[in-house]
This record gives C-alpha cells, structure tokens and sequence, in this order.
C-alpha cells in the first residue's frame, strides 16, 4: 500500500517527464520556488537555519493534528525551488510517512547529477532535516 509521500514523488516525477531538457527543468523549478508562501521575518533566525546548504536556508517543522507541516525559503532562486519541491512531497504529511519513505525522487529525476556538488549537499541537508523532524514526531507522539 501506498502512502501520500509516495504518491507525491511518482506525481512529481512523471510532471517533470514532460520537459524535454534540463534548462526547462531549472526554469520549472524556479518557478515553483517563486510560488513559495511568505515566510515569516521574525524566524528568519540561526536557530532556523539549515547548516550544509551555500545559500541561506531558513527552515521551520511544527505538528498540526497527526501532520507534520513545513514551511522553509532561500535567498537563491534554485534552493528556494527545490525547497518547494520538498514542500509538496513532505509537508502536511504524517511523520512516519516521511521515515518509511525513500526520497526515490532524487535518482528519479537525476538531481545528484543535474545539481552542483554544493547544492546537492543542500538537498542532503534540507532531506536530514526534514528526516530528524520526522524522527523527533515520532518519538514524541
């Protein structure tokens, strides 16, 4: 049986089946961080902040019921896109979910290949997070 973190992933991964080069991957990815919701000025703090990632990352786990809800931005253009990606794979999900679920997103559409060495690590880094908030949710419940 499949969950939503899985689901979201083969929805996610066949979307990006209908561009035909990596330029048109980037650009959607952009734009998908474009559409990020407002984050608020006032967590933009250290204690917020992703370490291993060269751009800024500011990151933020709260439960909401049974779910764990996410909300993070960058100040670069492609982080901020990949971290809408992460969004909408892990956000509003429940935290075993998450830990069940392999991030079979990341070969699937060649990101360790298609991303700088510095970026990838920034995906790592955001993906442990968003791992250790689950694991946190999890023991606490």
């Amino acid at each position: 049986m499949t969950n939503e973190v899985q689901n979201t992933q083969a929805e996610l991964i066949e979307e990006f089946q209908f561009f035909d080069d990596w330029m048109d991957r980037y650009q959607y990815i952009i734009d998908l961080g474009r559409r990020l919701p407002e984050f608020p000025e006032a967590e933009k703090t250290d204690e917020n902040k992703i370490r291993g990632c060269q751009s800024q990352v500011w990151f933020l786990a709260e439960m909401n019921g049974d779910r764990l809800h996410f909300q993070a931005i960058s100040d670069a253009a492609i982080v901020s896109g990949l971290i809408a990606v992460l969004l909408r794979i892990y956000s509003d999900r429940k935290p075993q979910d998450i830990l069940d679920t392999p991030a079979d997103f990341v070969t699937a559409l060649s990101l360790e290949q298609h991303l700088s060495p510095t970026r990838s690590n920034g995906l790592a880094s955001m993906l442990k997070a968003i791992h250790t908030f689950a694991g946190e949710a999890v023991k606490a419940a």
